[in-house]
């Protein structure tokens, strides 16, 4: 029987990697790919745990899928991933619609897996492997992405060991991956029409510190040699791993985007070091001086967490001032969550919930300000941008610049009679702004 399978893929974009190579060994192993859950004999949720917001968006989405079983075909419901890793027992126990659970680290074994379930029926199926397996290499993989972008995974795991931070425990130590390896799955990509990749990593400055005379510059070397990638953009840069030969890299190769996400988490020196992070306030005004001043043009988005235990009101204005001197052209920031089996949620010192929110409120209200002077100071430039699809019923295109990661930045908007497709670069004369997007017009 040819079995239907449906996939809910949350969390990250390193998610949603391992939910595409899951698909790929799926469809290899002759089973059918729908998007319809209604109509799937077999659900599969990739799960993310890594804050509380994700773990209840987790639970949610497998009790709403778990309804198939009696209103839909569903013969097998299937919990990867994150939450399957961390919550294995209680998953079995809590929502007994939950066929089999498959860990982090065993993602390549979800054909064997779903196969017993579906010819073992009643009989609950887990698969773990151990965390620090070393990486499958080479996987068959079906992209979620529109065709022209993808993210590649370089690495898995994580040392860092952030006192905040659930991951190590739930994936590992970092284990970078093979250079040839990556190579060659940017080669397949690219024969498919994929023209920017995006690399991620649980920390992508680390790639190649297990491996011998490799690096993230030498990695982003060697991709930008392959016919058809256009752009290269890089993700969760720990600032500690920027040296001066992947500034020069970024710098002086046309290919890499001069945009950088480095998450610094914070900028007091007192919450940094229970924070378990190596960078100082002082480290990362150099670093983030250097990139500025070797490449003017680069836009750089960070990520902060507010309201870490002990974080004073010192401490937050530290940070304020941080924000408001660095000027960074992107900025998300969390609330701190107290995650279980975290150094972080022992401590003593935990900040009031009102608390948070209202220091993520000011944050937020001072880098709108910010925000809105830098996208004006664009008006009047010209700017590479990758088209991504059309307003309904409008003559108004919708694209992205080098300064615009997929789904978390900004967008460009183009009033334009012509034709343009999906993944077409085209170069834009910025003629409006407001305080995150662009308004432009196509230069011919």
């Amino acid at each position: 029987m040819n079995h239907l399978v449906a996939f809910v893929s949350l969390g990250c974009d390193k998610n949603l990697v391992d939910s595409e190579n899951m698909l790929g060994i799926l469809h290899q192993g002759g089973y059918t790919l729908t998007g319809d859950e209604s109509l799937a004999d077999v659900l599969v949720v990739n799960t993310c745990c890594f804050i509380e917001d994700a773990k209840k968006e987790s639970i949610e989405n497998i009790l709403e899928v778990a309804k198939y079983k009696e209103n839909g075909n569903c013969k097998a419901l299937i919990v990867t991933g994150c939450m399957a890793q961390r919550y294995k027992q209680e998953i079995l126990d809590e929502i007994p619609e939950v066929d089999a659970l498959v860990g982090t680290t065993s993602y390549d074994k979800i054909v064997e897996v779903v196969d017993k379930v579906l010819n073992e029926k009643g009989i609950k199926t887990q698969h773990f492997d151990i965390l620090d397996r070393e990486i499958i290499e080479e996987m068959p993989r079906i992209l979620t992405t529109a065709g022209y972008f993808a993210y590649v995974k370089i690495a898995e795991g994580c040392d860092n060991h952030c006192t905040y931070c659930i991951i190590p425990k739930l994936r590992g130590k970092y284990r970078s991956r093979q250079m040839d390896s990556i190579k060659r799955e940017v080669e397949r990509l690219a024969k498919d029409g994929v023209s920017e990749i995006i690399l991620v990593a649980q920390d992508t400055t680390r790639y190649g510190s297990d491996l011998q005379d490799t690096s993230l510059a030498k990695l982003i070397r060697e991709l930008s040699s392959i016919s058809g990638i256009e752009w290269i953009r890089v993700l969760y840069c720990y600032p500690e791993g920027i040296t001066d030969e992947l500034i020069e890299e970024i710098k002086t190769n046309p290919k890499v985007c001069k945009y950088l996400d480095m998450p610094i988490q914070h900028a007091s020196n007192h919450v940094l070091k229970r924070m378990a992070r190596k960078s100082t306030t002082e480290y990362l005004k150099e670093v983030l001086t250097k990139l500025r001043r070797e490449i003017p043009q680069i836009a750089i988005r960070t990520t902060l967490i507010v309201g870490f235990p002990g974080e004073t009101e010192e401490d937050f204005n530290i940070l304020c001032d941080f924000v408001n001197e660095i000027q960074f052209d992107r900025l998300g920031v969390f609330t701190y969550s107290q995650e279980e089996d975290t150094p972080a949620a022992e401590f003593d010192d935990q900040v009031d919930e009102d608390i948070k929110q209202k220091r993520k409120e000011v944050l937020m209200t001072l880098q709108h300000g910010i925000s809105e002077k830098l996208t004006r100071q664009k008006v009047g430039k010209t700017m590479e941008v990758i088209i991504e699809g059309k307003l309904t019923d409008e003559n108004v295109y919708i694209g992205r610049s080098y300064q615009d990661a997929p789904d978390i930045d900004g967008q460009v908007f183009i009033d334009y009679e012509g034709q343009l497709i999906s993944g077409d670069y085209v170069n834009v004369r910025i003629i409006d702004a407001n305080d995150y997007d662009l308004i432009g017009e196509i230069v011919e």
